[in-house]
């Protein structure tokens, strides 16, 4: 009876008459002379238990018909601690003054109970008030995963969070399952059929528990074969040849390709759906895709249904709707022509081109529908691209966020849109350009946010994410061709947050010490003329740099200016003053160094007055670790007509990068100068001249090395012209989920030289002077760079491929190519 007495307390005007129906109806069925009566009512035991439990249910149902119904003249709540009062009264369907009987009662049970908050709900009555007592289910306070690797905390959360799982959410026991079975559907797709997960709950003070899940991911199934059925016009080798999925060859030990994922098998199918798609078969399907795995879980058989159809030509392509930029102009970006096999990139492509072209005149949010009309009797598809350019937008706001350390002109100076411009796609989209490329923004996203009330204006959202732009190095290093390096550094890439450069160094080697100084203003004017300053002193042995043996003291001063004629077009000009000091060596002088003092009168100090100019073109998208768009310049160094040596330098870079897939770049690079002396100087001073060979130049070669040398010493006396050229294919790091940005891998070939006006380049035939295409050396390897806070790392292994031996002939300068396979330079500036 205590489990009565506990819901209706005797006292209570519902307790007394449950009780005393229950015994009643607990003697009517076994009255007390029964031969059990009496052991029913005095005695316990598991059957009389469950017996009376049945009897009692039977009780409170007869007696809630019968309880007398109230009006509600107070709510009084019991048991709640986390939930406000509230909470509850909303979820309620009771207020006061209502007229409440025992559905209503069992009705408002039921509600709470639904609302899931609440592990027990009991009403009572005293006099006209209603008694809610609750007890409260625990709330989540945390979930830990513990043993996985291959899938972050993160990704496991966010699977998590669409089921409810989360910190702070009302824990149910219930959800464990559903837990056990996302998690199971988060690893089945990435081709993790032998996870197994545990999870237990541990329970805190205040009513909460966490949850802590233990992974064991297991190992990948891996493909054993994928079968296409129904394929008649490509082979299954060249439809497979196209999957990221498959069975790897005998010779890639760490390809991952045949390691399955759902994700990844999804995107071979709509890689097949393309091929054919783009080769005329509009009507191609793939009618069902089968993934078998065998009982031990490690082993993915893949079939792949699929349905050709025809092949369907382009009878015609035509544009309608409103025109609102001219129809010739239109037409040139439809791609997709009478006569050609249906594509449906290329119908695809034209669709963005057109809708690109309106948005370049503010009509951001034009459309361009597609119709195509299928003639199955012709096999011919009839293309109209219909225009709707909807209402021209223009910009009313633009907010910068994330710039905590950058002022808001600093960004604002490099968007090419204004407030209350119209909205132009390709400016927006340059906007976004010329903010990621400042050396102090890590990433940028500009977003439209439509106007309330307004179709036709949308503000700018520019958000960006700074990185550090300030650093003070005191490091030390070591490089193959300087020896140790020690440099103190402070370089500010955005001074005070104005977006202005300065940079102190010394940079001392066995070769050089620098000092130097540089301030840049990007905007020394409003329009957009950028100045530089910089002051640098150097002196130098070149005998340490395996060159001729000489040594210089110099100096320069410069200021220069750029002037942008364009979005990619920028024209520098400058002027300076030179001086140069030159102590030739008394051990063993180089020929080249004495027959110049003997053509100045022993003279060995030097002033010049410079000048410089530059034109630029560059679209790349970043200035460090580029991945699109190209850069060239054209570059002359001159000093003035009466300077105290006369000589020019001309120079031609050029940089072109080419996206091979979303992760890789193809780089090609050229980088070709000449110099010569005019007037009263006959040619390029010796220790202006360029040399080649190194991890700068010609990777696998030692460095300044190749070109002429001199018959004396042997040692590289430099060219008034240096051809170099070649190729990177720049890729991410492997087996790196989240490859560093800092930090990049590429294959390479290298080919260039030095060569020098009257002067041989070493082994071409004697007479042979200036350039000859076959002296040129090339050697291919692979190569790694990272930019980190001491300055640029670079590393290098290289083979040569066209080194030349000695001859044999015993002569000092007869010694062959100097070849070094692994180059590397750690803690210099270049």
């Amino acid at each position: 009876m205590s489990f009565i007495i506990r819901i209706f307390p005797g006292t209570h005007p519902f307790g007394a008459d449950v009780i005393n129906r229950c015994r009643r109806f607990i003697i009517r069925i076994l009255p007390d002379t029964h031969p059990f009566g009496a052991c029913v009512i005095n005695r316990s035991g598991r059957f009389i238990r469950l017996f009376l439990l049945l009897a009692i249910a039977n009780c409170v149902a007869t007696v809630a018909a019968h309880a007398d119904a109230f009006v509600v003249s107070e709510i009084k709540i019991e048991g709640l601690q986390r939930l406000p009062d509230g909470t509850l009264l909303n979820y309620l369907p009771i207020v006061v003054g209502d007229p409440i009987d025992d559905n209503q009662i069992t009705y408002s049970i039921s509600e709470l109970y639904k609302t899931g908050f609440f592990a027990n709900v009991q009403f009572f009555r005293d006099g006209d008030a209603l008694i809610v007592r609750v007890q409260e289910r625990p709330s989540i306070s945390n979930v830990e995963f513990t043993g996985n690797s291959d899938i972050d905390d993160d990704a496991l959360k966010d699977a998590l969070l669409d089921i409810g799982v989360t910190r702070g959410q009302i824990y149910n026991r219930s959800l464990l399952e559903k837990l056990t079975l996302e998690l199971e559907r988060v690893y089945f797709s990435q081709g993790k059929y032998g996870v197994k997960i545990n999870t237990e709950i541990t329970e805190l003070d205040q009513n909460r528990v966490d949850i802590d899940i233990t992974i064991s991911e297991g190992q990948v199934a891996l493909i054993k074969h994928i079968n296409i059925i129904g394929n008649d016009v490509y082979s299954d080798d060249t439809l497979l040849d196209e999957l990221e999925s498959g069975v790897p060859g005998s010779w890639s030990i760490f390809s991952s390709i045949d390691e399955y994922s759902k994700p990844k098998l999804n995107g071979d199918l709509e890689k097949i759906r393309s091929y054919y798609l783009d080769r005329g078969y509009i009507k191609f399907s793939i009618e069902s895709t089968q993934v078998s795995i065998t009982p031990d879980k490690q082993d993915i058989y893949i079939t792949i249904n699929v349905s050709e159809g025809d092949r369907y030509k382009i009878s015609s392509s035509k544009l309608t709707g409103e025109l609102v930029v001219n129809r010739q102009t239109m037409e040139s970006q439809i791609l997709t022509r009478q006569g050609m096999w249906f594509s449906r990139s290329l119908m695809t492509t034209s669709k963005k081109r057109l809708e690109s072209q309106m948005g370049r005149i503010g009509y951001a949010f034009s459309e361009v529908k597609l119709t195509p009309d299928i003639d199955d009797e012709r096999k011919e598809v009839a293309l109209t691209y219909f225009a709707i350019p909807g209402e021209k937008v223009y910009v009313r706001r633009i907010d910068i966020h994330g710039n905590d350390s950058t002022q808001d002109q600093v960004f604002r100076r490099e968007m090419r849109l204004m407030e209350g411009s119209i909205l132009a796609s390709d400016l927006l989209e340059r906007s976004k350009t010329r903010i990621q490329r400042l050396p102090y923004v890590e990433t940028v996203d500009v977003d439209t946010v439509p106007v309330p009330g307004s179709t036709s204006q949308v503000d700018l959202k520019v958000s960006v994410e700074e990185k550090l732009a300030g650093s003070f190095n005191i490091g030390a290093g070591f490089s193959q061709t300087q020896g140790l390096i020690f440099n103190v550094g402070l370089t500010q890439e955005n001074l005070f947050g104005t977006g202005q450069r300065l940079a102190l160094n010394v940079n001392t080697d066995r070769a050089n010490t620098i000092y130097s100084a540089a301030f840049t203003d990007p905007y020394y004017t409003l329009d957009g003329i950028s100045r530089t300053v910089s002051v640098s002193f150097r002196d130098r042995d070149a005998a340490e740099e395996q060159i001729n043996n000489f040594q210089t003291n110099s100096g320069d001063l410069n200021i220069s200016y750029g002037v942008p004629l364009s979005e990619f077009n920028t024209i520098s000009m400058g002027y300076g003053l030179s001086y140069i000091k030159i102590i030739p060596s008394s051990i063993n002088p180089s020929l080249d160094v004495t027959k110049f003092l003997l053509e100045h009168d022993g003279q060995t100090s030097y002033n010049s007055i410079t000048l410089n100019t530059s034109f630029s073109h560059d679209t790349r998208n970043r200035t460090v670790f580029a991945t699109a768009g190209s850069q060239q310049t054209i570059g002359m160094n001159m000093t003035f007509p009466g300077s105290d040596l006369e000589y020019y330098k001309l120079s031609y870079i050029t940089n072109t990068y080419l996206g091979v897939t979303s992760a890789t770049t193809l780089l090609l690079r050229s980088n070709l100068a000449y110099g010569s002396g005019y007037g009263d100087t006959n040619s390029l001073p010796f220790f202006e001249r360029y040399f080649a060979g190194g991890i700068r130049t010609v990777r696998g070669f030692e460095s300044n090395t190749l070109g002429p040398r001199d018959p004396i010493s042997g040692a590289a006396v430099g060219g008034n012209m240096r051809v170099t050229a070649g190729a990177d294919y720049i890729f991410p790091i492997p087996f790196v989920e989240k490859p560093p940005s800092s930090v990049r891998l590429s294959l390479f070939l290298d080919v260039g030289n030095v060569f020098l006006d009257n002067f041989n380049t070493y082994d071409a035939p004697l007479g042979d002077n200036g350039f000859q295409a076959d002296q040129l050396r090339a050697s291919t390897g692979v190569s790694l760079v990272w930019i980190s806070p001491i300055g640029p790392l670079r590393f290098s292994y290289a083979e040569t491929l066209n080194e030349v031996q000695s001859k044999g002939t015993g002569a000092v300068d007869d010694y062959g190519d100097r070849l070094r396979a692994f180059q590397f330079s750690i803690g210099s500036f270049f």
